[in-house]
């Protein structure tokens, strides 16, 4: 058995297969994944597992260059944009309408749903090179 890391076996095998540049979204409950788009669905029940929960076990296992997320999400969970401004305080931060988002979901690797209700709980991630010059400013520690 893994001893440490994402267990979930779905999740912990996308991870692994990321490559420079490769983008996948985790999202909150009532994200909208559109059809034919790889699904791993954590959701258990309202909050479970949270968002934050699942993005900072994610950070542990990747790195991260560039976030992307819905304007709204500034005005409608002003907290969770800070939150997640504090975090990435190295990437690039792309913003877009909501509704190009939903857009862009359609060309990512997977997408990750989570069990979260806190409104645009949602982040586009482009992965980094694991080259050292990368780790070093888009390692994401918390």
């Amino acid at each position: 058995m893994k001893k440490a890391g994402i267990l979930n076996k779905e999740l912990s095998g996308e991870l692994a297969g990321l490559g420079h540049m490769d983008e996948f979204i985790i999202c909150d409950a009532g994200f909208p994944i559109p059809k034919g788009t790889k699904r791993i669905d954590l959701a258990l029940i309202k909050g479970i597992p949270s968002f934050m929960d699942t993005l900072k076990a994610v950070l542990k296992e990747i790195v991260v260059e560039k976030v992307v997320m819905a304007h709204e999400t500034e005005k409608v969970s002003p907290e969770l944009y800070k939150e997640l401004k504090n975090l990435f305080r190295y990437q690039e931060f792309e913003m877009l309408p909501h509704s190009q988002f939903k857009e862009r979901s359609r060309n990512v690797k997977f997408i990750v749903r989570t069990g979260e209700f806190t409104p645009y709980a949602n982040v586009l991630l482009v992965a980094a090179s694991q080259a050292d010059e990368f780790k070093k400013n888009f390692d994401v520690e918390f």
